[in-house]
């Protein structure tokens, strides 16, 4: 076969010396992408995986806004994604080293033991009303991109390139669901049980993510050996301890993809904001003009936020559902990664010239749903034909450093659109067009590398 891997059971006859008969897991999950004979219970599971990883995450997220919101302010909430940056400095070099010297599951065992424990400690600290709005808050970023980076790192580590082009689509089904659902227990959850006793529901849903991800290393350990075996004995892997950093801007790959990602985030967040300001515009107008029915300001704003969200995980579960294994069979990862920058192109070219809201409304939807959802997926599938260091150790620093850069850019440019350039709508939409077009280039040229990547990988394997 093309990457040097012997036939799947899938692809002899029935009869065949060494023929595995599809299950009926694996031609309903066929629905929705290609699953060969024996796949289905893994990708299951490493959905499952993800599900309760971004559970717990929407789980956590409202005690985060109700301690700084109620500790804090709003201002000191958007300062803190520059506190993130300075200490994802230090955190991710540190993290490198970790990889260097434990094995893949104790690495993960370790570092999810550290965040249930700081779970539970923040949890007694509370009890003695020790006031934790701002360590919380800068926690639960880096939480948040290092555990899921780092399930993604191991998804990577676990699956082949053919395999996770297939399979990512199954797996980035649990993400997006476990974000709707972990969303909802909160919800439901808060009143009854109070902001701290989430934490510990937090803490002990990770317990059940981490035994998951350890029966599945011991369910694919056997399979981890024969394809060792197949690539004649090579040596297992084995990190160098590099800085996370140096790997990243020593390797033009990933240098390219971090430079992307943070684009992507800097556009996003931008575009947020752009969302905000149209949003209260458009209530405090409904308001004046006494066309509110009755409704607050703030009852106007929580409403549209709330038909927002839904719209957009609707679409992104549906997309991730029924599209996006058909785009990455059709047209390849290479041409995958450039949908979004095209979308989020076409939108704020509208939004320039038309910052209505119901314009930025579909553009934002139409942009977040293919984010979470498609681009996601493929993002994640651009580890693939990695190093082991490289989906751990420089994955780390591109999904947690260089994504909250794209944040605090975006930061700096809403500052100075405010207060220098006294931009309107109209123009931060702009900006943010011309940010796509270098995101466009940068796509681009991440996936002509990727099928390098893809080709060269096949050939040494063939060999």
């Amino acid at each position: 076969m093309a990457n040097g891997t012997p036939p799947r059971a899938t692809e002899r006859g029935p009869g065949a010396p060494g023929y595995v008969e599809t299950s009926r897991l694996e031609r309903f999950l066929g629905t929705f992408t290609d699953v060969h004979a024996g796949e289905g219970q893994t990708a299951l599971l490493l959905a499952l995986n993800v599900f309760l990883i971004l559970m717990a995450y929407y789980v956590l997220k409202p005690v985060r806004e109700a301690l700084i919101l109620g500790e804090g302010s709003a201002e000191l909430k958007s300062y803190m994604s520059a506190g993130q940056v300075v200490l994802l400095a230090f955190i991710v070099p540190a993290y490198s080293r970790l990889v260097a010297s434990f094995a893949r599951m104790r690495l993960i065992n370790m570092v999810t033991a550290f965040f249930v424990g700081c779970l539970v400690l923040f949890y007694v600290l509370a009890q003695f009303h020790v006031p934790l709005a701002v360590v919380f808050f800068l926690w639960i970023g880096i939480f948040n991109l290092m555990i899921v980076a780092q399930f993604w790192s191991f998804a990577n580590d676990i699956y082949n390139k053919d395999e996770g082009e297939r399979l990512f689509v199954i797996v980035g089904f649990g993400a997006s669901l476990g974000a709707v659902v972990g969303a909802r227990v909160a919800d439901r959850l808060i009143e009854p049980l109070g902001i701290y006793q989430l934490m510990l529901l937090g803490a002990a849903i990770l317990v059940g993510q981490v035994m998951i991800s350890n029966h599945i290393d011991r369910r694919e350990h056997a399979r981890q050996q024969a394809r060792r075996t197949e690539r004649a004995q090579a040596p297992a892997k084995k990190a160098t301890g590099e800085n996370a950093f140096a790997l990243v801007f020593r390797t033009r790959y990933l240098l390219l993809m971090a430079l992307m990602l943070m684009v992507l985030n800097w556009v996003n967040t931008t575009g947020e904001y752009i969302l905000g300001i149209i949003v209260k515009q458009t209530a405090d107008n409904l308001v004046a003009t006494g066309q509110a029915h009755g409704l607050t300001e703030e009852q106007l704003i929580g409403d549209f936020y709330s038909k927002y969200f839904s719209m957009v995980n609707v679409l992104g579960l549906l997309l991730q559902l029924f599209v996006v294994s058909r785009i990455v069979k059709h047209w390849g990862v290479q041409w995958a990664i450039m949908v979004l920058p095209f979308i989020s192109l076409s939108a704020y070219n509208i939004l320039a010239f038309y910052p209505m809201l119901y314009a930025v409304l579909a553009a934002k939807v139409a942009e977040n749903s293919t984010d979470y959802s498609l681009n996601n997926t493929v993002r994640n599938m651009l580890f693939l034909p990695c190093s082991y260091e490289e989906k751990f150790s420089a994955k780390q620093a591109i999904d947690s450093f260089f994504v909250r850069m794209g944040d605090v850019l975006s930061a700096a440019l809403v500052f100075v659109g405010t207060s220098v350039l006294v931009l309107q709508p109209r123009g931060f939409a702009a900006v943010n067009a011309l940010l796509v077009v270098a995101w466009l280039g940068l796509a681009w040229q991440v996936g002509r590398l990727y099928k390098e990547r893809s080709a060269s990988q096949a050939a040494a394997a063939v060999a």
